[in-house]
């Protein structure tokens, strides 16, 4: 039976967007409004885990938290807050309440999943689901986290560090559209300013990279929102 973990937050396309990366990784999902709902779903399913959206117009996250580490059947459970920018005084009312981790949005998804594989010792894996070593695929394209290799219709393709990191968000993800600030917070080192035209060069770099060893791997733009890696084919 796969791992379940309750997702509490009123931001529908979050919820289906972390809802895609934890189920790819192995999880299953429930979702929840607010501590009454999930105290009630709580009753009926079996979760491992909590992940909290503390956005910058709530003012409940640490209320939601508090209330369930008060109760039996989830004080146990692992609570991890996802605090957006712009809500980061949450942090201390958080800790009070016992937020068990807590990071700031934009989090690289491999960072989440190997937070909540750790919190519950459970296997590492690759965001595709293999284990640690394994393949990410979408497509053509394919890469091996360990061996910081990307290959293309079985052609090797040579990144940088950084459009690594890029690449590897977006091939988690494949279809949606990233933010240049999502992008920056999952491949830059922290504290360090990071431009918009920086990142357009590196997609770039990536794009150019593509073109030569896997074609039908397409980055493309939308127009005032960011970048997606076109899902492939079915």
């Amino acid at each position: 039976m796969k791992p379940l973990v309750l997702i509490c937050s009123q931001d529908a396309e979050f919820y289906l967007f972390l809802s895609h990366i934890l189920e790819v990784d192995g999880f299953a999902t429930e979702p929840a409004g607010g501590a009454k709902e999930a105290l009630a779903l709580a009753d009926e399913r079996e979760f491992c885990a909590v992940v909290l959206d503390c956005g910058p117009a709530s003012i409940t996250g640490s209320a939601i938290c508090a209330r369930l580490k008060r109760e039996p059947r989830t004080g146990g459970l692992p609570i991890i807050a996802l605090i957006a920018p712009g809500a980061e005084n949450q942090h201390l009312d958080l800790l009070k309440a016992g937020i068990d981790e807590s990071f700031v949005r934009p989090i690289a998804p491999a960072k989440l999943l190997d937070c909540l594989r750790t919190r519950l010792a459970l296997t590492k894996r690759g965001a595709n689901g293999l284990e640690n070593g394994g393949w990410l695929t979408c497509g053509g394209l394919e890469m091996k986290l360990d061996a910081h290799r990307v290959r293309g219709n079985g052609h090797d393709i040579h990144l940088g560090p950084i459009e690594f990191n890029v690449l590897r968000l977006m091939i988690e993800a494949p279809g949606k559209v990233f933010r240049r600030d999502e992008l920056i917070g999952a491949a830059w080192p922290p504290n360090i300013h990071v431009g918009a035209r920086t990142v357009d060069v590196h997609i770039s770099r990536i794009r150019k990279a593509l073109k030569t060893a896997s074609p039908g791997s397409v980055i493309r733009t939308v127009r005032s929102a960011g970048y997606s890696l076109e899902k492939p084919d079915e």
